[in-house]
């Protein structure tokens, strides 16, 4: 009789399973086909191309930035852009910032839309094209900056442009909020927030690079999925240290120090950090579950059942999934001995942590040195920074973002997700709680691979989307 019951129950179970799954499927379009907008792709790609010829590297040490390349981009701005100059002219702020006052016909919701014009530095031997050329080959513009994110701040700027010559005029207020040290984590970004903050400016939105249109990420889901950040990890660096006597090499020590310090090493990659089903992820996949097969909508449509299976998964759901999950470690520098025969005293490591909402840097240095067990070799955290906290993915200012993003990308489906990266939105977190992060384009996963990379390039056609995407949110706020 026992056995019947359970039978029958598992019966049940397995039929709300599949009626669940069976029901998880999207909804419906029937919103009105958004209003077309009309952009000179040309001349676009033409304006882009000379900011990308200017070569605003930017450097940790500030005595080594080029002043007169960073002056030489405000000045293209102020030539390219001259109604957004004239009608709020920006306010210069510490090193390289830049922050325009779009005034709108109520200042209760202001929002901040955000780039940063500083790019990394470049191996001109590694290109194929000059990388500061600014030209367009086989229908792309290449240069350093196309991508990551002098095409955000000429979007903005371009939409503005446009809009102020028609006469529009915000709902809102609009601040553009532009640095140039993002890539060094320099001091601009945070002195925007506090000028901000000294004048009682609190944001409703801010919108800055993260996420994009992407496709292949998810598995069995064919439709491109456009992943707008509601959060951003955390970032550590720590460098671990073994020490202990040195000497020559033909009489050597055991465990050396680098003997100890690859063990160290080794310990850690393979305990990894606990994986969760984190808010970002949990959303991700209620918006993109229903395009999944059966399998996965199976699963996917009763997380109150799989969902602590999930993390255990990370893994082999995918690399940028599983990291979404998890805090990550990545060791990315090592030095022993500077000389063959010498045995150091001392070897070092230094890995790069990458924080999910649930860990901290204490909780983090800690789970290194349980991991490690030998007091020989120390853990040294050189920076350190929290995890952001979430922004909203279900108010008003997430429907006008996501409204904005599905009527520009048509057809792809719009969800938050977990921003893996750094950037300076981050700061805005401590007077704004819906802190987006998008970048307004469509890449595939090699052209996400060129980010920070040799040729990194952008097609023409996107530089148009980019543009009618901010359109479309500064018509929108």
């Amino acid at each position: 009789m026992i056995g019947w019951l359970i039978l029958a129950a598992v019966l049940a179970l397995c039929a709300v399973l599949c009626i669940r799954a069976a029901r998880f499927k999207p909804e419906a379009g029937a919103g009105a086909a958004p209003t077309p907008v009309a952009v000179d792709t040309e001349g676009a790609a033409q304006r882009l191309a000379q900011l990308v010829r200017i070569p605003t590297v930017s450097n940790y040490d500030a005595e080594k930035f080029d002043e007169t390349q960073f002056e030489g981009f405000r000045e293209k701005l102020r030539e390219l852009y001259p109604r957004v100059h004239a009608m709020c002219p920006p306010v210069r702020i510490a090193h390289t910032g830049m922050l325009f006052h779009w005034k709108g016909k109520s200042s209760a919701a202001p929002v901040v839309l955000m780039a940063h014009y500083d790019v990394v530095p470049v191996d001109e031997a590694g290109w194929k094209h000059p990388p500061f050329c600014g030209e367009v080959f086989d229908g792309e513009l290449w240069g350093r900056g196309t991508l990551d994110t002098k095409i955000t701040l000429l979007g903005i700027l371009e939409a503005a442009e446009r809009l102020m010559s028609e006469g529009f005029v915000p709902r809102n207020d609009v601040y553009f909020s532009f640095s140039g040290d993002e890539e060094v984590s320099g001091p601009s970004a945070p002195a925007i927030v506090e000028y901000l903050k000294e004048r009682g400016v609190r944001p409703a939105m801010v919108v800055d690079e993260g996420g994009a249109v992407v496709d292949g990420v998810f598995p069995g889901v064919k439709q491109p999925i456009a992943v707008v950040g509601i959060g951003e990890k955390g970032f550590m660096n720590v460098e671990l240290t073994a020490r202990a006597a040195g000497g020559h090499a033909s009489t050597p020590a055991v465990p050396s120090t680098l003997g100890m310090l690859c063990r160290a090493v080794a310990d850690c990659e393979k305990h990894q950090f606990k994986a969760h089903l984190t808010a970002p992820v949990r959303a991700l996949f209620q918006n993109v579950g229903p395009y999944a097969p059966f399998g996965l909508r199976l699963v996917f449509a009763n997380l109150w059942l799989f969902g602590p299976l999930l993390p255990l998964l990370a893994g082999r759901l995918g690399g940028e999934l599983g990291a979404m999950m998890r805090t990550t470690m990545a060791f990315t520098t090592a030095q022993g001995s500077k000389q063959i025969n010498v045995l150091p005293t001392e070897a070092s490591a230094g890995v790069n942590l990458r924080l999910v909402n649930l860990d901290t840097p204490e909780s983090a240095a800690q789970h290194l040195k349980d991991v490690i067990r030998n007091d020989k070799v120390e853990v040294k955290v050189t920076y350190a920074q929290n995890a952001s906290p979430y922004a909203s993915a279900e108010d008003a200012n997430w429907e006008t973002l996501a409204k904005a993003v599905g009527d520009t990308w048509q057809g792809s489906i719009v969800s938050p997700y977990l921003m893996m990266a750094c950037s300076d939105s981050r700061h805005f977190s401590a007077i704004c709680r819906d802190v987006y992060k998008f970048s307004a384009m469509a890449l595939s996963k090699e052209q996400r691979g060129l980010i920070h990379n040799n040729d990194e390039r952008i097609p023409v056609r996107e530089i148009a989307k980019t543009v009618e995407f901010f359109t479309r949110l500064e018509q929108s706020i």
